[in-house]
């Protein structure tokens, strides 16, 4: 890739920055990897052969907590020594004489990540699904049992009330949102309600990834996880939490027909969701009399946020083209009817 095509890198500057800082071999190749919450991701190939990933984060005018690179890079590197599955972390910059955004560069996982079953079925078989979710599970095990002080990031948040604290802001979406949206629910104040007033002790606090599901890890082809990505909004908090999150993000085909359709775990092979409970609780010991309420939160949680999505449509802060608003309009629903089903369980 020329330099002239680099988008957000001034690649002399860089690769000068990465001959002094880093391993790598300047001058590099540049490709451009898609995804990755819109930060600029490129991969390099120096000149010995040597493949890394540099990201940033997009340009213009950000959020002061958006697209921080320093956070994650300073996760990786605390967890990659310890053996949670994590790129290696090369280097990072926040000179801004080298760029005007702070920048990290890290080692080239092998694998992919898991985005539609269309992509994932020629891609992994049968005998490759079935091993996904226990490697799945056994690596968020492995990140919860971390503890904190241990790897130098015992303040990177707030130790405790952390599902307190999600559903105060999340709450607090929901009814600055409600007039944009121009729909309001009883049934989700009801369930805010029910969710204060039933909030589990917390443990120990532990890193939680906040994003854990199929898209944000690189699977080699034998369906084993060979690193986690996107650790953006890490934070210590409720390792349990975190688990439901990613227990209700893991798609089955019995969930309706646009699940079984598109969701790459709901091919034949893949675990069940019971069965990730089990590789979860046998490798943490957790307790899961609580697993319900921890669902239920994570359910209301993302009916708050496709509520806000869903306003800033209506207001035309998005463009509409090409969004199914009502198919938008009834994940909101759905997101409520599934939180009232797990508090009833």
């Amino acid at each position: 890739m020329s330099e002239q095509t680099v988008v957000g890198f001034d690649v002399p500057l860089v690769e000068a920055w990465m001959a002094e800082h880093t391993r790598l071999e300047p001058p590099c190749q540049w490709v451009r990897l898609e995804g990755g919450h819109s930060n600029l991701t490129y991969e390099l190939t120096d000149s010995a052969g040597e493949h890394a990933v540099i990201r940033r984060p997009p340009q213009g005018e950000l959020l002061p907590k958006a697209h921080d690179m320093w956070r994650e890079f300073r996760i990786i590197d605390a967890l990659y020594p310890v053996g949670v599955p994590v790129p290696e972390p090369i280097g990072y910059c926040d000179d801004r004489d080298v760029c005007d955004k702070h920048f990290y560069v890290m080692g080239k996982v092998a694998g992919e990540a898991l985005y539609t079953a269309e992509l994932t079925a020629p891609r992994l078989d049968e005998e490759a699904r079935s091993r996904v979710g226990e490697s799945f599970m056994s690596v968020l095990a492995h990140l919860h049992s971390v503890v904190p002080a241990d790897v130098g990031l015992d303040d990177l948040g707030r130790h405790d009330g952390y599902v307190a604290r999600q559903i105060k802001t999340w709450y607090g979406s929901w009814t600055a949102s409600a007039e944009a949206a121009e729909y309001d629910s009883p049934r989700l104040h009801a369930l805010h309600d029910h969710l204060v007033a039933n909030l589990p002790e917390q443990g120990p606090a532990r890193v939680v990834h906040g994003d854990y599901g199929v898209h944000n890890v690189m699977v080699d082809d034998s369906g084993v996880i060979a690193a986690v990505l996107d650790w953006e909004i890490g934070t210590l908090g409720d390792p349990l939490a975190d688990f439901a999150y990613a227990l209700n993000a893991w798609a089955e085909s019995s969930d309706g027909p646009l699940a079984a359709a598109t969701a790459p775990t709901t091919l034949p092979g893949f675990a069940s969701r019971h069965d990730l409970v089990g590789y979860y609780a046998d490798r943490t010991g957790a307790d899961m009399s609580n697993l319900g309420y921890y669902r239920a939160f994570n359910s209301f949680k993302t009916a708050c946020i496709i509520h806000g999505v869903y306003a800033r449509y209506k207001l035309g802060m998005k463009s509409t083209d090409g969004v199914d608003m009502p198919a938008l309009f009834d994940r909101i629903v759905v997101s409520i009817d599934r939180a009232e089903a797990f508090i009833a369980q």
